[in-house]
């Protein structure tokens, strides 16, 4: 097989292929094979029939075009093998004729979009910053009140209701005197002020009493009525202010177990600096990436990004639609225009693509591997995300494969270690202009570094073996 690479642009190629007919053989026996078992040949069995009885029965164009259908995935891959083309998106194959001649080329053409050709910045010279894992006493404070919040109760109060009480209400929302479907609820607890309910319903409940009813009208968002105009007629039977304990010493052994408010205030800020240092490298890893991102400058391919928007509308379509809703009643709920919805979509495709082409090259350049603990690893957490019994997990690993997910999960893995080595080469600093360093961003915890390890020999024969 020859094939030549002609540039059509920055992101897209055509692939000019040339198979010699004594390649297609196998292919051609095969598709003999395919058409024969499914023709009925009297006299013959099925698959049994000769060649020439098969072609009277189908013709010949039929044979043709399944040796084609048969022996074109391996000889696109081939071609993108032999130029080092790596495609990107679905291609499109041209044929100069379809009719297959013996000892003749069967020639035809590829076009497909690839990557873009760009440079890289200096690793070293990316600047990232990160929140500062400094806690304030206001945090404290924050932390501590909601934790009051939790250890309230609840009294009835015989005053009107302000912002803060809870409420046992009835509520009926009606269009035209007609009852909306699921816009009625019968002794329903709220939350004056949290704003979980409909728009406009804590402004009439603020000042409500114990069986007092208010009307008023609002638009509907969410369901099959999103965006229609409702009246709203809402009962309340019981008010209720919440009681919470005083911040002393007794409140602190109630809570916690900490004998005194200042132990508990202590051990707080605390668990606010080590939950703050865990997200500095979480957040390191996503800023260091949009850095990239708005570093480099590439050509995004069109039509990858019309059919990556196009898969992402599919999808959120069969969500939407297992919900008994649809895109308008979704866009309604959203505040949001069909406009405004495709460019977000698009916006977020094209940025996942720029992302994922650059993680690719710095993982090319830095020669990174995915070794077989790893993806290993990863098979294991999805298991472990999803609910598969640790008995089946060898079982979700083997439907990873048949569906072909392994190598996706590979690349999303190294893309992942890639982005992880620029952190490494990065300058992060915190808010307060501190400079992290590679110790504090990827602490050596060597303690859970043995019992990982523990571990691993200890399920070797239960982890799912994945290649």
């Amino acid at each position: 097989m020859k094939s030549t690479v002609e540039t059509l642009s920055p992101t897209r190629v055509r692939l000019s292929v040339e198979v010699p007919y004594e390649e297609l053989s196998q292919h051609l026996t095969q598709a003999y094979q395919q058409i024969g078992a499914q023709v009925r040949v009297p006299g013959f069995r099925p698959g049994k029939a000769p060649r020439a009885v098969i072609d009277q029965r189908v013709g010949k164009d039929t044979i043709h075009a399944q040796t084609i259908d048969n022996a074109l995935p391996r000889k696109i891959a081939d071609a993108y093998a032999e130029n080092e083309i790596r495609p990107l998106g679905r291609p499109s194959v041209d044929f100069e004729s379809t009719e297959l001649k013996e000892n003749e080329e069967f020639n035809f053409t590829v076009e497909v979009d690839v990557a873009p050709d760009f440079d890289l910045p200096e690793l070293n010279e990316l600047t990232v910053t990160v929140d500062s894992t400094d806690v304030t006493d206001e945090q404290v404070d924050q932390e501590i009140e909601n934790l009051r919040l939790r250890f309230g109760t609840l009294k009835t109060a015989d005053r009107p209701a302000q912002n803060g009480d809870f409420v046992t209400m009835n509520l009926a929302a009606t269009i035209d005197g007609e009852e909306v479907e699921g816009g009625t609820a019968t002794d329903m607890s709220h939350e004056v002020g949290s704003g979980d309910l409909v728009e406009g319903l804590d402004e009439q409940l603020v000042g409500m009493k114990a069986d007092e009813t208010r009307k008023f009208q609002t638009k509907l968002v969410g369901g099959e009525r999103s965006g229609e105009d409702a009246d709203i007629e809402v009962t309340v039977s019981v008010v209720k202010e919440r009681e919470l304990p005083e911040l002393d010493d007794d409140f602190a052994q109630l809570a916690s177990e900490h004998d005194t408010l200042e132990e508990l205030r202590e051990a707080t800020r605390e668990q606010l600096a080590t939950r703050a240092e865990s997200g500095q490298l979480q957040q390191a890893r996503e800023r260091t990436a949009e850095a990239l991102i708005e570093a480099v400058e590439m050509p995004v391919p069109e039509g990858v990004i019309d059919d990556e928007v196009q898969q992402r509308r599919a999808q959120l379509d069969e969500q939407l639609a297992a919900m008994g809703a649809n895109l308008e009643t979704y866009l309604s709920a959203q505040g949001q225009s069909a406009d405004e919805f495709e460019a977000e979509l698009k916006e977020n495709a094209t940025t996942g693509l720029r992302r994922q082409l650059i993680l690719d090259k710095i993982a090319d350049s830095k020669e990174v591997k995915v070794s077989s603990e790893q993806l290993t690893s990863e098979i294991i957490r999805r298991a472990q995300q999803q609910g598969v019994p640790q008995d089946r997990w060898q079982e979700f690993a083997n439907t990873l494969q048949e569906r072909g997910m392994i190598p996706s999960i590979a690349a999303e893995i190294r893309q992942a270690l890639a982005l992880e080595e620029v952190v490494r080469e990065a300058k992060v600093v915190d808010s307060s202009g501190t400079e992290l360093t590679n110790e504090q961003l990827f602490p050596a915890l060597e303690g859970q570094d043995e019992e990982a390890d523990e571990e691993s020999e200890a399920t070797e024969t239960e982890a799912p073996k994945a290649e």
